[in-house]
């Protein structure tokens, strides 16, 4: 078995993934997952800008041409040299664990293999066939904590030559994660805003991330998780109105379904009932968010709260590759979400 724990990455990306071929980047913060691939891309060094070189693929692709995965990477380069075929989108689909599990058998002589799947839950097909592998290298990607976001504070405003007061990295804090990207372009977004000075204060975050109150941000995601149209299109106008980004919105809302689904498994782990998981993992929920929050744990089940947890990661993603439709993937996703939750409560 050929696994790192999430916050082993960097140590492995200096020190092993030279060792390793084939990768399987997995984990519920899609940004994290794109990040680490292009990271791991980066080691291998085939040149990324040759498309001899560099094959892209969705998964997609490859349910049209089960054959094409292993096709690929057993063919020769037109001008000989290593290759790298970069599979994204990925999830358990079994022409894909097939032919993983067919390239895991004997080590691939000239080219890499990265393979970008979303949340796999352990024992999940393409999971299993990867970690059984000691030819591949498992690397889940979870959402970062409070010390991995600090280090990306100080990472990226350090790259600036700029400082942070303690009470505007608390203000910061409260405003990223859950995605690597976003968070990431965020930060970089107030250092740009704060060259030329010293230190980033309090008021530089809220005028440049956005100056709405964090009540209006959680008033747009309680009336998702409600179902309860009119009240989101009313927060919704008052985040615009007050120039905070939309993001923010569709950010907070995947946070919320990251725990509704910690709770969810929770409750069907050991055949609770919302009120009793409301008492232990929903304690520090604001007393006016715990009766939503319980609502939303009768409504949705564990398949439909991964599945709208893969959508916003998606949208989330999305949005951080192409920011000129920043705003209205947000809108579209978060509409969903709300008409779903409408029809569940109905």
């Amino acid at each position: 078995m050929a696994e790192i724990k999430s916050h082993e990455f960097e140590n492995f990306l200096q020190k092993s993934a030279r060792n390793y071929r084939i990768f399987v980047i997995y984990g519920p913060d899609r940004g994290l997952v794109s990040e680490r691939a292009s990271l791991l891309a980066g080691k291998s060094g085939v040149a990324l800008d040759d498309p001899f070189s560099l094959t892209k693929l969705d998964i997609g692709d490859l349910q049209k041409d089960p054959g094409r995965l292993v096709d690929e990477v057993q063919s020769i380069g037109l001008f000989g040299g290593e290759k790298l075929i970069w599979i994204r989108g990925a999830a358990n689909e079994k022409y894909l664990v097939d032919s993983l599990a067919l390239l895991a058998e004997k080590p691939l002589e000239a080219a890499y293999l990265i393979v970008e799947a979303g949340d796999l839950k352990k024992g999940s097909l393409l999971r299993k066939t990867a970690e059984a592998a000691r030819s591949v290298m498992t690397i889940p990607s979870y959402a970062d904590d409070s010390r991995a976001l600090n280090a990306l504070i100080d990472t990226e405003l350090g790259a600036e030559k700029l400082g942070i007061t303690p009470a505007a990295r608390h203000a910061l804090m409260a405003l990223i994660g859950g995605d690597r990207i976003a968070s990431r372009n965020e930060v970089r977004k107030l250092a740009l805003y704060c060259r030329g000075f010293d230190t980033v204060e309090e008021h530089h975050v809220t005028e440049i991330i956005g100056d709405a109150s964090a009540i209006s941000v959680d008033d747009a995601v309680d009336a998702i998780l409600g179902g309860d149209l009119n009240a989101f299109l009313h927060a919704m106008q008052k985040i615009s109105s007050s120039k905070t980004a939309i993001f923010l919105v569709l950010q907070a809302c995947l946070k919320q379904f990251q725990l509704l689904d910690s709770m969810r498994a929770e409750m069907d782990e050991k055949r609770l009932q919302p009120p009793q998981i409301m008492q232990t993992m929903g304690r520090h929920l604001h007393f006016r968010r715990k009766p939503i929050i319980e609502q939303a744990l009768r409504q949705w089940t564990a398949e439909s709260i991964a599945r709208e947890s893969n959508r916003l990661q998606a949208a989330i993603l999305q949005s951080r590759r192409r920011q000129v439709l920043e705003d209205s993937v947000a809108m579209q996703t978060l509409l969903s979400t709300t008409l779903q939750s409408g029809r569940k409560s109905a």
